[in-house]
């Protein structure tokens, strides 16, 4: 996978240099190009900004250092057999990313990124690059960053860690909050190593057991557990045929129930009374 990063502050990318991204890099896996995008100005003052059209506070960057730039990104990668690009614009009002987002991205083979300050790119800049290739706007989060560089970091780390290989077991990132399949639209659960005792701790007996089944059934039930706990708005908006009986059953315990009246029939609620006891 090839990875561009245009930004005013180069600097900020220096973390894709370290952890599993940074030998990533140096297995070959992934091909990262951080650019200064004031090296496609050409005042003295290295200008990327100016003010908004019909008033209003702050600034707003400029067309010609983007559009500059993106074209000699472009146009390096095709000279060096990278196809398929499709741009990352990191915005609050963008869609939600979320793993099923990564994963769709972790399946492209190259990432053009335009972390943006200020109040944002000149609209025109996105809305012309969207007839040359996939553009995806994207927020991870509901809240306003001084800029996009760390929802670059963060967007990177979550799609590089599903690239064949970057992960030291295959299977590690099976079981995560919001994978793919059954856990979906849960949390992960509680995770334990040793000792077996800690500070007069010690560790659920289902995970000294050896029962696969058991221990298996004891992380789907915790899952559920601190999904209810945490973000119960995961359990509301999941279809309940994502639920088996001993799912039901759990959720049950944990003061849920299935809504008779609910669209589509059968989402679950949580009950006024609560917990059973």
């Amino acid at each position: 996978m090839r990875l561009d990063v245009v930004t005013i502050f180069p600097e900020y990318l220096e973390p894709l240099s370290v952890s599993l991204v940074g030998k990533a890099r140096a297995r070959g896996q992934l091909n990262v190009h951080v650019h200064d995008l004031r090296e496609w100005t050409y005042d003295r003052h290295n200008t990327v900004d100016d003010t908004p059209y019909g008033g209003g506070p702050g600034m707003v960057m400029k067309t010609d250092p983007w559009g500059d730039a993106l074209d000699s990104v472009l146009a390096d990668g095709y000279e060096t057999s990278s196809h398929a690009p499709a741009l990352i614009v990191p915005t609050p009002s963008g869609r939600p990313f979320t793993q099923e987002l990564a994963v769709e991205l972790s399946e492209r083979p190259w990432l053009i990124f335009t972390p943006a300050r200020y109040e944002g790119i000149d609209r025109r800049v996105i809305d012309e690059y969207a007839t040359r290739m996939p553009v995806y706007e994207v927020s991870i989060g509901d809240y306003v960053l001084a800029g996009g560089e760390a929802a670059v970091l963060v967007v990177t780390e979550a799609v590089a860690r599903l690239l064949p290989g970057v992960l030291g077991n295959a299977e590690s990132h099976r079981d995560d909050s919001f994978a793919p399949g059954a856990m979906a639209s849960l949390l992960e659960g509680p995770v334990y190593t040793k000792p077996p005792e800690w500070r007069g701790r010690g560790i659920p007996d289902v995970l000294l057991s050896g029962h696969h089944g058991k221990i298996a059934r004891w992380r789907r039930d915790e899952a559920l557990r601190r999904t209810t706990a945490h973000r119960p708005d995961l359990i509301e908006r999941c279809d309940p045929k994502a639920f088996d009986k001993k799912d039901r059953e759990m959720l049950s315990i944990l003061g849920w129930a299935p809504d008779p009246e609910g669209e589509p029939y059968g989402r679950f609620w949580c009950r006024p009374e609560g917990m059973e006891e």
